[in-house]
């Protein structure tokens, strides 16, 4: 099944829609989807090597813009739709603790949450509804997640035929190991 998937995936990398789906998944992984954008943007590099700068991108502008409705979903929609959110994740002391600390550390909390495996839209929903100033946002956000898209590009990249090899050899235990860290991600947000 893991296979069939994998082969889904690439095959959609070659679609003239690809690009479109890549934004839609980053954009929605900032705001409220559950899955990270990774699960798409690591087969589509793979399959297509040659794109790898310009698939960065269009996730950077994806999340970034996703990040916005974030935001303001944490600034003005916080009891309709970002408790819901935040209660999917278990993660209403996060978001208390996330906003005390957009008061102390600003700018220092999206640049160094943007880059873990920590749900992103925990920390989008968190700033908007700490009325955190939105062009700093913005500007943090950009440079956090073009960091994290382009660096996964890049090693892919440079390394893509190996690590292509290695995932279609070992994919179930690839995808086991990314799910882990998605949990992972998950189950940080108790010590945050």
């Amino acid at each position: 099944m893991l296979q069939r998937i994998y082969q889904r995936t690439l095959a959609l990398s070659a679609s003239p829609y690809a690009a479109w789906w890549l934004f839609a998944v980053a954009f929605a992984e900032a705001s409220f989807f559950p899955l990270p954008v990774d699960l798409l943007l690591i087969p589509m590099v793979l399959a297509r090597r040659d794109r790898a700068w310009s698939l960065a991108a269009i996730c950077t502008l994806g999340s970034v813009i996703g990040g916005i409705l974030g935001w303001v979903i944490g600034a003005f929609l916080l009891q309709y739709v970002a408790l819901p959110i935040i209660h999917f994740y278990h993660a209403e002391q996060t978001l208390a603790n996330l906003q005390a600390r957009f008061v102390q550390y600003g700018v220092m909390i999206i640049l160094v949450k943007g880059l873990t495996p920590i749900p992103y839209k925990i920390v989008t929903i968190a700033a908007g509804a700490a009325h955190f100033p939105i062009m700093p946002f913005i500007l943090a956000s950009a440079v956090t997640r073009g960091a994290r898209f382009f660096l996964v590009a890049g090693l892919l990249r440079i390394f893509g035929a190996p690590i292509q090899d290695f995932i279609e050899r070992r994919l179930t235990l690839v995808m086991t190991g990314f799910l882990i860290l998605v949990v992972a991600g998950v189950a940080a947000l108790k010590f945050l």
